[in-house]
């Protein structure tokens, strides 16, 4: 027994030890599960770099802008950022990108459709319902189908009709971004209305002991006057006196603003010629279509608002500063009220402000041309605004992304909005606490953003990146593979000792049993 224990200890050790003794090999890049599956790294470089951004949203709803102070985990550094509003939400929003420099294939070209969005008070959780596509690989198709809004908090803020989206992005396998659409998202929505509530407003109607005690412009008998005109009124101030009280079954009455025919929006992301050069220079477009908007529709106040030219913000980056732009078409609205013209919202006059009031004898405030020859006191005011076209702009000149190559180019950027609407309390309403800005929706906002180096975008096959990049083959049969940690052994050795435990019974068993002698005893 002890013969056959020593060679057995000896391969155990052996068994043991050879791990250690070996020498270390490469393991190889594991490719995907599915054959179909694009690489979970970028695969073969394109010789290429280029980045657009395009963003557009068919309504942002802000409650209380302004008036939230933005958190962050460094201890004071919140006071240095601009506050947020105390909830937002998007409708329709269609988002378009491109990015050579992505580290993740599927990446490179995103299209989305989302048909809601929301932030409260700087928290923004996951949208459900979203409509998505990715390349690579390329889609021959869009993805398309009808948005369905999940419910929110603030659904009593907002009623939203059919939504439908579409989503296709694209990538070649061996010119990358040169392909056509690279990036093209679609929303539309048949039916919106927004705001049927106004939060930073009192819901009761008496207003005695709520108004400040230095009121700037109110005497006692003038803050006595708003009190009592404020109870004739139909509803409470939350409800704009009785404005907005109607029925938001029907998608039009009960809501500062609504929307009597469909609107559309769109963001593409692509490539085009770049004159005498056989590059390409990358192009970000935003568009709106729209007919028209109604404020307080169903109300003897109901303001209409038409869209005689619809808005489009391009952004165009060649590489280079003096032949890069940014290009605006800006809208032109037509503002009426009973059918008399109060102006025009252009270029040139870009902000009208409406007014809105209340006086004795009345059930429901006086807003606009309502108000004309009679003696009212301006509790609110709706500004409407137009473009607000924001434009930046900087020299590249480093990596595009952390850990990338350095590229040298020009990167610009701008955003823009159809109609800003703002309800903006006077100096007369003297409530505690209210925010510069009761309510904000902001219909139709628009962002690009086009990068891209200098020369512009280079359309030439992709080349394999050095030390066999992107996806890996599979393993030689046989190839051995590195050694990193001792469990590679562990099931050799516990069937290996399994075995030597079975021969060492085996020979046990086997050998003739010795009896022992026994004493004599006399």
């Amino acid at each position: 027994m002890r013969l056959m224990a020593v060679p057995a200890a000896a391969m155990l050790v052996a068994l043991c030890a050879a791990p250690a003794l070996a020498q270390p090999a490469t393991t190889p890049v594991p490719g995907p599960r599915d054959p179909a599956q694009p690489p979970a790294s970028a695969g073969p470089t394109p010789p290429t770099h280029a980045i657009g951004d395009a963003g557009t949203g068919l309504a942002v709803v802000r409650l209380a802008p302004d008036s939230t102070p933005t958190g962050t985990i460094l201890p004071g550094f919140g006071e240095q950022l601009p506050k947020q509003s105390a909830a937002e939400i998007g409708v329709g929003l269609a988002s378009a990108q491109a990015n050579t420099e992505a580290y993740l294939s599927y990446e490179r070209s995103v299209a989305q459709a989302s048909p809601l969005g929301f932030a409260v008070q700087g928290r923004a959780p996951q949208t459900p319902g979203t409509l998505v596509q990715t390349a690579s690989p390329d889609n021959a198709e869009p993805v398309t189908g009808g948005l369905t809004p999940p419910a929110t908090p603030l659904d009593a803020l907002l009623k939203v009709g059919l939504l439908n989206g579409s989503a296709h992005a694209r990538w070649h396998d061996e010119l990358g971004p040169c392909v056509q659409p690279l990036a093209d998202a679609k929303t539309s929505v048949a039916s919106l209305s927004v705001l049927n509530a106004i939060p930073a407003l009192p819901a009761t109607p008496d207003l005695t002991g709520l108004l400040t005690q230095d009121t700037p412009k109110l005497d006692a008998a003038a803050k006595q006057s708003l009190i009592d005109n404020v109870k004739q009124l139909t509803a409470p101030l939350s409800q704009l006196g009785g404005l907005l009280s109607g029925t938001p079954d029907t998608g039009a009455n009960g809501s500062l603003l609504s929307l009597p025919d469909t609107l559309s929006a769109r963001s593409t992301v692509e490539l085009v010629d770049l004159p005498g050069s056989p590059n390409k220079a990358v192009r970000s477009t935003s568009t709106l279509q729209a007919a028209g908007v109604r404020l307080l529709a169903g109300t003897p106040a109901e303001i209409r608002i038409d869209v005689v030219s619809q808005p489009t913000l391009v952004a165009l980056s060649t590489g280079d500063r003096a032949t890069s732009a940014i290009s605006y078409t800006a809208p032109v609205l037509r503002v009426s009220q009973g059918g008399k013209e109060l102006g025009t919202l252009d270029a040139a006059n870009p902000k009208l402000d409406v007014p809105i009031g209340v006086t004795a004898g009345q059930e429901l405030p006086l807003v606009g041309a309502l108000a004309e020859g009679l003696p009212k006191l301006d509790i609110g005011v709706l500004r409407l605004q137009i473009a607000q076209l924001n434009q930046r702009d900087v020299e590249l000149d480093g990596p595009l992304q952390q850990g990338g190559p350095t590229i040298k180019g020009f990167m610009l950027g701008a955003t823009a909005r159809l109609l800003d609407l703002q309800l903006l309390p006077t100096d007369a309403l003297g409530l505690p606490n209210l925010p510069s800005a009761l309510a904000q929706v902001s219909l139709g906002e628009q962002i690009v953003r086009a990068a891209a180096p200098n020369g512009g975008v280079v359309c030439a096959p992709a080349q394999a990146p050095p030390g066999g990049g992107g996806q890996a083959a599979p393993p030689k049969k046989g190839q051995p593979l590195a050694y990193t940690n001792a469990a590679y052994k562990t099931v050799p050795i516990f069937w290996t000792g399994t075995a030597l435990l079975l021969v060492g019974v085996v020979v046990v068993a086997a050998l003739p049993t010795r009896r022992r002698p026994t004493a004599k005893t006399t």
